[in-house]
């Protein structure tokens, strides 16, 4: 493959992908390597090309498997990778770990901290608050924004953690969450309904002793679950 790839640059040609072959799972993973290495470590601009995968052929029929082959070329080092098929299952983790192939594992992956406004909330729309670690921001508006309730997302700075990390960590505290929401949340929202994560309901009475005027309200310990609690609590005339 070197050779050719040689020989096709001299004619001037550059516009160049290099297949990694089909023989086996094995060679494929082999060749990538050798070819990101060599390009790499080598410096060698001979096999600075995108390589291309094709998990469909080294795994025929078997759905699974390509999902599971897809991710590790993903890591390793395929350019572009060809599936016989892709539904939602394996296109979330896949495109997921697509998007995190270059954050550094010592840096928290966070959120900004504010107000997000889901399903067209307004000043008078119940407040919620979780931490910013962006897994969670990501699962938890995504349940609110299923739910079709209006309400404010309130997203104060917790070292990007997850709610029981930060929490043990002293840096999801009664006293974070009353301060960011005074100097944050009531100068531009009306609503005085706080609902806070499941899993810190411990939280509950000092957050309300520091936040004169709010009601807290401790929401269920998963995502998945806020959906029903909140339609319920607009049936019943709660928000």
């Amino acid at each position: 493959m070197y050779d050719t790839v040689a020989a096709i640059e001299k004619l001037g040609n550059k516009n160049l992908v290099l297949n990694v072959g089909t023989a086996s799972v094995k060679d494929a993973f082999a060749t990538t390597v050798q070819i990101r290495r060599a390009a790499l470590k080598n410096t060698d601009r001979t096999f600075g090309y995108p390589s291309i995968v094709n998990v469909g052929a080294l795994a025929p029929g078997d759905s699974v498997m390509q999902a599971a082959l897809a991710s590790l070329f993903t890591v390793k080092y395929g350019s572009v990778i060809v599936m016989e098929s892709m539904n939602y299952a394996q296109a979330l983790p896949l495109y997921g770990l697509r998007q995190n192939v270059f954050t550094d594992p010592q840096k928290p992956m966070k959120v900004e901290p504010g107000i997000y406004a889901l399903n067209g909330a307004d000043e008078n729309s119940v407040c919620l608050t979780t931490v910013d670690f962006a897994l969670t921001y990501f699962v938890v508006s995504g349940e609110l924004e299923r739910s079709g309730v209006p309400c404010n997302l309130v997203i104060s700075d917790a070292g990007g953690l997850s709610v029981l990390t930060a929490w043990a960590a002293g840096k999801l505290s009664s006293t974070s969450v009353s301060k960011f929401i005074i100097e944050n949340v009531e100068p531009k929202v009306k609503s005085r309904k706080l609902i806070i994560p499941g899993k810190v309901a411990v939280l509950k009475g000092d957050i309300e002793a520091k936040l004169p005027g709010w009601e807290v309200i401790v929401a269920p310990n998963e995502a998945v679950q806020l959906v029903k609690f909140l339609k319920d609590m607009q049936a019943n005339g709660e928000i």
